[in-house]
């Protein structure tokens, strides 16, 4: 505890270290803004969100090289601050001695002016539309059909989604969408919805990896599963199934200390600050 406190309170940040560093970060950078998995992520952002959006902003090398200790320390200052930290202690210890080790090191901590905006803003419904990025390196098509919503990590209707999306496509094998477009139509090699639910923003996707020629038709077919689960109430059988897998679930959340911690840690970072 007292390391850690340490590193947290008085980073060092010395300059030769940090030239290694920006110099390993500045490669990396280059490397990922020239791939075709970046490039298809910022293009779907790209879609989603206002051209001014916060999540549309690129590191370049350029960047990276720009930025200086000071710039590096002045943020670290004003972005890293007790009143929008929490610490989790998991382990063989008392609530008591964990409160009195975190006071003895991280009591001194202290915030000064205004708590700066760490959360994305709330993004409009987005506008239809289709992007194409090459990839040589493919053979198959990888498609990512995507959507913003209004809800948030925090809303009551997260779970009743989360368990619908579980119905769709969000359960492994046993899903409409993997059952009728991979196992009784042949069309994708593979098929899988997401709920990206966060503090602010929320974004619902159905990926597949097809054949070229199949495109058109898989996306025929996820439309019209969204279509059913959005005119017709799931059976009680089907409920039931999914219900009892997502269950199955939970103890493998909490089958490590560091997936307890983590777990913890989900609770108040799904909540906007006030």
């Amino acid at each position: 505890m007292e390391l850690l406190a340490d590193n947290e309170l008085h980073p060092a940040l010395p300059q030769a270290a940090m030239e290694i560093i920006r110099g390993q970060v500045a490669q990396g950078v280059a490397a990922r803004n020239a791939s075709p998995g970046f490039l298809t992520q910022r293009s779907l952002r790209a879609a989603l969100y206002p051209p001014d959006d916060p999540s549309l902003r690129m590191a370049t090398p350029e960047t990276v090289y720009a930025l200086t200790p000071a710039a590096v320390r002045s943020y670290y200052t004003r972005v890293f601050r007790p009143d929008l930290t929490t610490i989790v202690v998991i382990g063989k210890v008392t609530s008591a001695a964990a409160r009195a080790a975190i006071e003895k090191y991280f009591g001194a901590w202290t915030a000064s002016g205004p708590p700066p905006g760490i959360d994305l803003p709330r993004a409009p419904p987005n506008g239809p539309g289709t992007v194409t990025v090459p990839d040589q390196s493919r053979v198959q098509d990888r498609v990512v059909l995507a959507q913003t919503l209004a809800l948030t990590r925090s809303d009551p209707d997260y779970y009743p989604l989360q368990l619908g999306n579980a119905v769709l496509g969000g359960s492994f094998y046993a899903t409409r969408l993997s059952i009728d477009l991979r196992k009784n139509s042949g069309l994708v090699y593979s098929v899988q919805s997401l709920l990206q639910a966060g503090r602010t923003r929320s974004v619902y996707l159905v990926e597949y990896a097809s054949d070229p020629q199949n495109v058109a038709k898989a996306a025929d077919m996820v439309a019209r599963e969204v279509t059913a689960m959005q005119e017709s109430p799931v059976g009680a059988d089907e409920l039931t199934r999914v219900k009892a897998c997502l269950l199955r679930q939970l103890p493998l959340t909490e089958a490590s200390l560091e997936q307890i911690a983590h777990g913890h840690l989900r609770v108040p970072c799904a909540v906007p600050a006030k």
